[in-house]
């Protein structure tokens, strides 16, 4: 076992085929969806979903702190290693919220957070290497599908897919 899942290793997690949600097994369906909403933030959920499967050793192609949730990080700005320690401690996801509230810098009123939710669910590829990404897999998986424009579309569509959807 690798050095960097014995140190996370969560032995609460499910060996079964159940979804654990306090250790989801992403290898064999994806997190919450990014449009999930907790406490009014968006991806929140799918961020806590990935966080507890790297805890876990069940995280598969999924990554915790990757772009997507470097966003919401930056507009929290919550250090990722402190929210991922609360996540490690097997906090549940009321205590989670109540975490990134009294640590989000600046605090957030909920008309905010909600403005930025709806910016967030709205978010397309602009930098061109990030649109020549979002293209490419937006070939593969579904090159008919014309209403795939977002981010959240993008990252919805590609679960779908990996997880045996036809697109």
């Amino acid at each position: 076992m690798s050095e960097l899942k014995s140190a996370y290793l969560n032995p609460t997690a499910s060996t079964g085929s159940a979804v654990n949600y306090s250790a989801p097994n992403l290898t064999l369906h994806p997190p919450r969806s990014p449009r999930t909403r907790l406490g009014g933030y968006v991806h929140l959920p799918r961020l806590i979903d990935k966080a507890r499967a790297v805890v876990a050793g069940t995280n598969g192609d999924f990554h915790y702190n990757c772009p997507i949730d470097q966003r919401f990080l930056t507009y929290t700005g919550l250090n990722p290693d402190a929210l991922f320690a609360e996540i490690k401690a097997g906090k549940s996801d009321s205590e989670i919220l109540a975490y990134v509230n009294a640590h989000a810098t600046p605090a957030r009123h909920p008309a905010e957070i909600a403005a930025w939710s709806l910016w967030f669910e709205q978010l397309t590829a602009t930098p061109p290497d990030a649109r020549a990404f979002f293209n490419d897999v937006h070939r593969k998986n579904a090159p008919d599908r014309h209403d795939i424009a977002t981010w959240f579309d993008w990252l919805e569509l590609d679960d779908y897919v990996t997880f045996g959807g036809k697109a």
